[in-house]
């Protein structure tokens, strides 16, 4: 966290609300989702990928990792003003800020054990799900025709394979990934879980075998603050 500090690449026109600086990918998807789920008043500026907005020196004082998403919250901690980046910190960050407000729907369960549960899972998609199925798609739609041999398409499908196992067992008789309610853990991998549709490997994949995953999807995608999460910074305007 540092210091509130606007971009001036990316004006402020209400500099009271959380400043979100994202793009439409699964990452970015996830803090749109939150927010909107929240209902707490942003600000979306979205950055162009493909043009470099993330390795803008502007974009680099907010995020010096040059990732999006981050925010910048003018009413930070204790009233302070700060910058958070991490789409997972972001979510845990956003999660705190609504209790703290009296949120009593946070999307973070409070209680003891299934806080932890919900940490757990959701450094599962941080540190597994979100990356391998990322490298999956990379080796699969971008770069088949860039490497010698099969073994990155090989090396990836096998892990997706076994990630998505991992999530079609967890959901399992369950509506969600934790407790009984829909919770940040969701809207951290739902998004990487659409993401196999962009990258055209669900038959690849076998993920009509994943009998619980696509209910699951069904129930999150109903949801209109996810619809309207979705779509967050997905626009050329800011």
């Amino acid at each position: 966290m540092t210091e509130q500090w606007f971009p001036s690449r990316w004006p402020a026109q209400f500099p009271d609300r959380i400043q979100l600086y994202s793009a439409a990918t699964p990452n970015g998807r996830k803090v749109g989702i939150m927010l909107e789920e929240l209902g707490l008043p942003y600000e979306p500026h979205r950055i162009d990928l493909s043009a470099g907005d993330q390795r803008h020196p502007e974009f680099l004082r907010i995020n010096p990792n040059g990732k999006i998403p981050c925010i910048v919250d003018p009413s930070g901690p204790e009233g302070a003003s700060c910058s958070v980046f991490e789409s997972g910190v972001i979510l845990l960050y956003l999660a705190e800020k609504a209790r703290a407000a009296g949120n009593t729907n946070s999307l973070m369960p409070q209680g003891p054990h299934e806080r932890w549960e919900a940490m757990q899972w959701l450094f599962f998609q941080m540190a597994g799900f979100g990356p391998m199925i990322g490298q999956f798609g990379h080796f699969y739609k971008f770069a088949r025709d860039k490497t010698s041999d099969d073994y990155g398409v090989n090396r990836y499908s096998a892990e997706a394979k076994r990630l998505l196992g991992v999530l079609d067992g967890r959901l399992a008789g369950r509506e969600y990934v934790v407790g009984d309610a829909f919770s940040l853990v969701d809207i951290a991998l739902y998004p990487w879980v659409l993401a196999l549709d962009f990258y055209g490997g669900k038959d690849h994949l076998g993920y009509a075998t994943f009998r619980h995953i696509e209910p699951w999807v069904e129930r999150c995608g109903a949801r209109p603050a996810v619809q309207r999460g979705l779509v967050v910074c997905a626009s050329s305007a800011s």
